[in-house]
């Protein structure tokens, strides 16, 4: 038999249980993965039931065990399951690690006398047999004839049964007596205990096997196997169907622990609006959509749990691969195409800030089948759907969504939990407009036509995009990067997103999964220079004046924390989504970022080097007066940032990679320091503003002390931090910042000393030294791109050419760029798009499309 002959109402629990985070998978032995026979001894277990059995064993978070009332000497020989599977034998009374309980000289005395009364019943009752066993004798009627085994149990019942101490289990054609109080309810929650067992499935045909299925609740699963009453919440046949239960849950367990057929993260593709982003995968799949706000908890969590944890999906209803997907120029709408089918997705703008909508449009000549199956608070909120004339409603939730959808014939399917919807649809007769609107119950038609709504959105980023000065060197990957950035700016707040997403790997199936949806200092200082570098500059002074908020908080600009909610608030416990497998298996999925409570001492400047290059921007379009330049506002924030230096520059702190171990002097953070208090004596020269003879003083130590203390020369390499010789892509910094001129032949070593260490092929790693997490990671854009400016700033411009070409080559189809990227596997890793990846890319366009004498 296949699974598919398993009752539906099985699959459907056996595969909702597959999804817990640690499964415990049980089962009696005989009548259960072993077929009962007239003779014990050949009551061998089906190779099936075995196989997968010793599979499940062996995955993660899975924990396999047979519970039998066989001695566990003889189950262990009889079965010939792996060390894997976990063996309890004597209804509970033995382990493979040990009996539950010790055997006491009394309870010794009294097993002799039971092994000797019921020895005795054996000998006057032809066919009936004794099992002796550690901590219980058993009597097995089996072989007997129904009279003469009749007569055997009744003579035990009335006789030894009857005796203090003794425990009495009675199964089919078999009665057994204990001497120690344990049965197979005490050993499934003992195992379970162990195991830490978030959900349990337990097989079982016998009535010894009733106190399993009395201790089952909640999420866990009990099966039947044969007729009679039971306790258990579903039934199979035969043995036969148990390997089929079995195995069917082996693939489902499997295949979500494994993540779903993940798409490759490059070929991920972001939509934006002025405050909402979302992903495709390049078959029109929403695979990531969070409401209210980005950094809030997801309604399509599809990218890191597969089409259980929420996906919108539009397809040929004739399967077929889609023959392109792109961006419509200088927009954040995209456009996916099979061969007489085209879907087109965007972010309307023009929604109240309760609401995030999503719109899709089919056309074609082909018809489509369209699933909506959303999964608020990352799939952990129960949720059905009503179709109504107009569209869906979503219910369950605390937040109303709806799906209007006019005219369409909706099919509803549940799968016990959740409902999804399904309809075939048919645009050959016209566009077929789905409209998905996130915090509101509303259906009614929007006040604009689809088609200037669309106009509305697409104008919003072409508009812009037209304003900028783009690098002449690969103008549209350029200006597709500017689009990125812009479209990572969260413009109700001003804050800036590092990446869109959560717990993208860093290596795949590893434990390196961050949530970078939020607003880091850095990050966003770095995001909103690069954007005032192509004539942008409000996003900069919106971030400015966020920044700003944030100070108005804390008792001293020192204490900023490294990162904040995209509102400035600071971030809840680091938490893990237990329910969710992850990207292509790889666990933990989170929500918020312990980072936030690190010490990150650099942060400081790149705030004052981007007031540095927005006052220099706001005088090449023309602003003449310095206190327009350098707004007051502007400058107490700079003199803010200066005082967190002198406060706490001499400080160990965690760096810019946020370590999580001890404190150490990172030569980035002291460079950082340094710069801070560079560019803020630069801008008071040039604006008129009072310079505080410490800064001097202040400049001129950190630099002595960055110069002597971290440089080592036994790696001829200015290193990652005073008391190491581990290098550290981020120290790169130490010329390109200016802190040392780059003609110093120290800077040329760390920059030939990086490139040995560090680089391999296209991609240049941030370190290779153990900071305490398990696993490994990719290589860094960001870094690639800081050794190409190195390479310009030393001479080596032929060098810099060769992997900024490199770096342009591992740019996904749509142009989009994650954080990291794996030479061997020729993939891109973490979280994606992001934004130091296409801030570092820009940047590099932008230095090669000068001379060199440009750089200095």
């Amino acid at each position: 038999m296949s699974a598919q002959d398993l009752p539906l109402e099985l699959r459907r629990a056996l595969s909702t249980v597959a999804r817990v985070p640690r499964l415990l998978v049980a089962s009696d032995y005989d009548g259960t993965l072993a077929p009962i026979v007239s003779d014990p001894a050949k009551a061998f277990p089906h190779r099936e039931s075995v196989s997968a059995l010793r599979a499940l064993a062996g995955l993660t978070g899975t924990t396999a065990a047979v519970i039998s009332g066989r001695a566990l000497r003889d189950l262990a020989a009889l079965s010939r399951l792996p060390v894997e599977v976990q063996l309890i034998g004597s209804h509970g009374s033995e382990f493979d690690v040990g009996f539950v309980h010790a055997i006491d000289n009394d309870a010794k005395h009294l097993l002799q006398e039971v092994q000797t009364a019921l020895t005795q019943v054996a000998a006057d009752n032809p066919g009936v047999t004794v099992e002796i066993k550690p901590a219980s004798v058993a009597l097995h009627v089996r072989n007997a004839s129904p009279e003469i085994g009749h007569r055997a149990l009744t003579q035990v019942r009335q006789g030894p049964a009857c005796w203090f101490g003794v425990q009495v289990t009675e199964g089919k054609a078999v009665i057994e007596l204990a001497v120690v109080q344990t049965d197979k309810g005490t050993a499934l929650d003992t195992i379970r205990h162990q195991a830490g067992a978030s959900a349990a499935v337990f097989f079982g045909d016998d009535v010894t096997d009733e106190k399993a299925f009395r201790v089952l609740s909640g999420p866990d699963l009990g099966i039947k196997v044969g007729d009679g009453d039971s306790l258990a919440k579903f039934r199979v046949e035969s043995t036969e169907a148990v390997s089929c239960a079995l195995a069917f849950l082996l693939e489902e367990r499997r295949t979500w622990l494994a993540g779903a057929s993940a798409p490759r993260i490059e070929r991920l593709t972001m939509l934006a609006s002025p405050r909402s982003v979302a992903l495709l995968t390049p078959d029109a799949t929403v695979t990531w959509f969070c409401h209210p706000e980005p950094d809030s908890a997801a309604v399509f969590a599809h990218l890191l749990g597969g089409p259980q944890a929420g996906h919108f999906t539009i397809e040929p209803e004739r399967p077929g691969l889609p023959l392109s997907q792109r961006y419509i120029d200088s927009t954040m709408t995209v456009e996916t195409r099979w061969a007489k089918l085209q879907v087109v997705d965007y972010l309307p703008h023009d929604v109240s800030p309760t609401r995030t909508d999503l719109t899709r449009v089919i056309t074609g000549d082909a018809k489509a089948v369209v699933t909506f199956a959303p999964r608020p608070e990352f799939g952990q909120v129960p949720v059905s759907i009503e179709a109504t004339e107009n569209g869906l409603r979503v219910l369950g939730t605390n937040d109303p969504t709806v799906l209007r959808s006019p005219g369409l014939s909706w099919e509803i399917i549940s799968d016990g939990t959740h409902d999804s919807a399904r309809a075939v649809v048919d645009p050959s007769k016209g566009p077929i407009v789905l409209e998905m609107r996130c915090g509101t119950a509303d259906l009614k038609p929007a006040k604009t036509s689809e088609l200037e709504r669309r106009r509305q959105a697409e104008s919003y980023w072409s508009q812009w995009a037209s304003t900028l000065q783009l690098p002449p060197l690969k103008p549209d990957l350029m200006k597709r990067s500017a689009l990125t950035l812009r479209g990572l700016v969260h413009a109700p707040s001003g804050s800036i997103l590092a990446a869109a997403t959560t717990s993208l790997p860093e290596d795949i199936g590893g434990v390196r999964n961050w949530d970078y949806r939020y607003c880091w200092l850095r990050d966003a200082s770095l995001t909103a220079q690069a954007l005032v570098s192509l004539g942008s500059l409000d996003e900069a002074e919106q971030f400015l004046d966020w920044v700003h908020t944030v100070l108005e908080t804390l008792p001293g600009p020192e204490r900023l924390h490294p990162l904040y909610t995209l509102y400035g608030e600071t971030l809840p416990p680091e938490a893990v989504i237990d329910q969710l497998p992850g990207y292509a298996g790889s666990r933990p999925v989170r929500v918020g970022n312990a980072a936030n409570m690190q010490v990150q001492l650099d942060v400081f400047g790149p705030i004052v080097d981007l007031i540095a290059s927005l006052s220099h921007a706001r005088e090449l379009q023309g602003v003449t007066d310095p206190a327009a330049a350098l707004p007051d506002a502007d400058w107490e924030l700079v003199r803010a940032m200066v005082a967190a230096v002198q406060r706490r520059w001499q400080e160990p702190d965690h760096g810019i990679w946020e370590i999580r171990g001890n404190p150490r002097h990172h030569v980035y953070s002291k460079v950082m320091g340094w710069l801070t208090v560079d560019r803020a004596i630069t801008l008071a020269q040039k604006f008129a503003r009072e310079v505080d003879p410490a800064w001097t003083v202040l400049r001129d130590t950190i630099a002595d002390e960055v110069k002597s203390k971290g440089w080592n020369d036994e790696v001829q390499s200015f290193t990652a931090a005073y008391d190491g010789t581990d290098l550290d892509a981020a120290t790169l910094h130490i010329g390109l910042s200016g802190l040392i001129d780059p003609s110093d032949p120290r800077f040329a070593a760390t920059v030939v000393a990086t490139e040995a260490e560090l680089r391999s092929g296209s991609t240049v790693y941030r370190y290779h030294h153990d900071d305490g997490l398990p696993g490994g990671e990719g290589g860094f854009h960001l870094c690639a791109a800081w050794l190409v400016e190195a390479y310009l700033l030393i001479g080596k411009r032929s060098d810099a050419e060769a992997l900024f070409a490199q770096l342009v080559d591992v740019a996904g189809p749509t142009g989009l760029l994650s954080e990291e990227y794996d030479p061997v596997a020729e993939r891109s890793l973490g979280n994606h798009p992001q934004a130091y990846s296409h801030l570092g890319l820009l940047r590099c366009a932008q230095l090669l499309s000068h001379p060199v004498e440009a750089l200095v």
